[in-house]
């Protein structure tokens, strides 16, 4: 069985081929990439892949018999980058598709929500085998800047004091693998999410025990905080689409208490504690 790895040269792509190797051959494993050379330190089968040229894509799909496809980071046509790559899929003759959405996609009216819901569509309705693994907020959206939090001390967010359930991306990506190199996941969907919930009071009281003073938690409105991510280099959509998925956290839309997570990685996941321990070592 040969799976491919799209976004191969991404966080959660890099890791998710890394995983595979400790469930399959590296022989079998194909790293999608726009750029081989990000991915060539990867040691496994290379091929050339962007998600806006659907012209090249059924040809670096041929062979393949599962492809996970990492969502685009690209907002500018998101769906429509999805479905170049689910059309090639089919003409290649792929036998499943593993597809990163988020959490509860079909229900959720968060902005950032649309283009996954329009995706799942697509590919539902494509006749491919799918597994839709619906993916939390990652705790490196946040984790990555508690050295900013420390330098100006204080956590900033819009999530007042909703819980979560975010989870890192290498626990993400094992679960990518274990799905690709595992039986019994057609047509399957998965929420993802942390065993535990935490709030981002709780993260600032976990920042807080770790640099050995108190860094509070500010929680800004909506509006005010893209005003703030924008400021600092964000571009001013994606500002607005952060801030209004850390709106509806209270909502519950990035929460979940499946379990599916921890049951596709075979091992509890990373606490807070220890996602706080590694941004702040990193």
């Amino acid at each position: 069985m040969t799976i491919a790895i799209s976004g191969a040269s991404g966080q959660l792509g890099r890791i998710a081929v890394q995983a595979l190797k400790s469930h399959v051959d590296a022989g079998s494993i194909i790293a999608l990439a726009r750029d081989t050379a990000k991915v060539a330190d990867l040691g496994v089968e290379t091929r050339a892949f962007d998600y806006t040229k659907p012209e090249t894509l059924q040809v670096a799909l041929l062979g393949v018999d599962v492809l996970a496809l990492v969502s685009s980071s690209d907002f500018a046509d998101r769906v429509g980058q999805h479905e170049n790559v689910i059309t090639a899929a089919q003409a290649a003759g792929v036998g499943r598709i593993i597809y990163t959405s988020i959490l509860k996609a079909d229900q959720s009216p968060l902005l950032i929500a649309r283009d996954h819901r329009k995706t799942e569509e697509i590919l539902t309705n494509s006749g491919i085998t799918y597994t839709i693994l619906r993916n939390p907020w990652y705790f490196e959206n946040w984790t990555a800047s508690l050295p900013i939090a420390v330098e100006q001390g204080a956590m900033i967010g819009a999530t007042g004091d909703g819980k979560t359930t975010p989870a890192t991306r290498q626990d993400l990506g094992e679960a990518l693998a274990a799905v690709a190199a595992g039986n019994g996941h057609d047509n399957m969907i998965y929420e993802l999410g942390a065993d535990t919930a935490i709030t981002l009071n709780d993260m600032a009281a976990a920042l807080s025990r770790h640099v050995g003073r108190a860094i509070p938690y500010n929680d800004l409105p909506k509006d005010s905080y893209a005003g703030i991510l924008a400021s600092v280099g964000l571009p001013e959509g994606f500002a607005a689409v952060i801030a209004d998925a850390e709106a509806g956290i209270p909502e519950g839309w990035l929460s979940t208490d499946s379990g599916d997570l921890s049951r596709l990685i075979g091992r509890p996941t990373t606490t807070l504690d220890a996602a706080v321990a590694e941004a702040l070592q990193n």
